[in-house]
Order: C-alpha cells, then structure tokens, then sequence
C-alpha cells in the first residue's frame, strides 16, 4: 500500500506528522459546497435612494419601483 505522507526534506517530529496527517485528512473529505442565498430584487437597497420624478407623460411610471 503507497503511504499517505512522504517526508522529503527534514526531520518532522511525531507532533508534527499526526498534525499534518489530520489536516490532509480533513481536507481530503467530500463537503458539499454551500452557496450564498441569492437575494430578490425586494431586498436590494439601492431602491431605498429615490430617483427624481418625472413630470409629464409616464411619469406616473416613472416613480414607482424598477422604473
């Protein structure tokens, strides 16, 4: 069976070895990857900064919310 570590260079103490081999063997563990939750366009708050309003045709359009 092929080892799991292989010292190249140095002399690692037993200390050293178990902490290295409980690092590669945590990292080496399949985790399913957590995405963030996407947020809707109601959360946005970059509609809470108010736009002028516009006056004539539309413009009724124009002040409400994704204008």
């Amino acid at each position: 069976m092929r080892p799991l570590l292989r010292v190249v260079r140095g002399e690692p103490s037993a200390e050293e070895l178990a902490a290295l081999t409980a690092v590669v063997a945590a990292l080496s563990q399949r985790r399913e990857r957590t995405r963030p939750t996407p947020l809707g366009g109601w959360a946005s708050r970059t509609d809470a900064v108010r736009r002028p309003l516009h006056h004539g045709p539309g413009g009724w359009h124009a002040s409400g919310r994704f204008a």
